[in-house]
């Protein structure tokens, strides 16, 4: 593949997330990086890896036809995702207010169920991801490399949006002293909204 059209795939893929018209995704990064703040970065890393893997793996698969699915059904389950998350959200406000800075809890780093979650919830978006990408490729059989270009513009965009997540709740947090758990509350309310906006409509 040329470099023209690596660069092309890899600017599809990041304006295909980063894009007011990827609302969804957009919302679903929303809830996932809520309870966390920028000191977090490490447990934030881990769960946007675990997410990475699930909807590359699908991503992959489905561009490559070696699985088929209905994409209305992809349509609704993603907001469903976004739900599920937002409850894990509310469930952990509830427990015992943390301050700014502090980890939200002491268990491991990777084996974590907020990051098997969104490997399981990164199947689904990769399966939305592939609708976008089948759409450019046409008939095209094996667009590996495209593929892979797609997907590392989906991730850069990807990124960038948590860490403008991050970085917005730090400025919030920090300098307007917000507190952690009112900011997960109005994050995953917005993102919860939103989400049963798109389950009814």
């Amino acid at each position: 593949m040329s470099p023209s059209v690596f660069t092309t795939y890899l600017q599809l893929g990041f304006h295909h997330i980063f894009n007011l018209q990827a609302y969804d995704h957009l919302v679903f990064l929303l809830a996932l990086c809520a309870p966390y703040v920028l000191q977090d970065w490490r447990r934030v890393v881990a769960l946007v890896t675990s997410f990475t893997v699930g909807h590359s793996i699908t991503l992959a698969l489905a561009t490559l036809d070696v699985v088929s699915y209905s994409p209305d059904l992809i349509e609704t389950l993603i907001p469903i995702t976004i739900v599920l998350t937002c409850l894990l959200n509310l469930a952990r406000a509830g427990r015992p207010a943390s301050r700014p800075g502090e980890r939200p809890e002491a268990s491991g780093l990777v084996l974590t169920l907020p990051n098997l979650l969104a490997a399981v919830f990164g199947l689904i978006h990769g399966l939305g991801f592939s609708s976008y990408l089948r759409q450019l490729l046409g008939r095209q059989s094996r667009p590996v490399l495209e593929l892979l270009s797609f997907n590392l513009g989906v991730e850069l965009g990807q990124l960038l949006i948590v860490g403008l997540i991050l970085l917005i709740g730090f400025v919030l947090l920090r300098i307007f002293t917000v507190t952690r758990r009112d900011w997960l509350l109005v994050t995953t309310g917005a993102a919860l909204g939103i989400a049963l906006t798109l389950l009814v409509g």
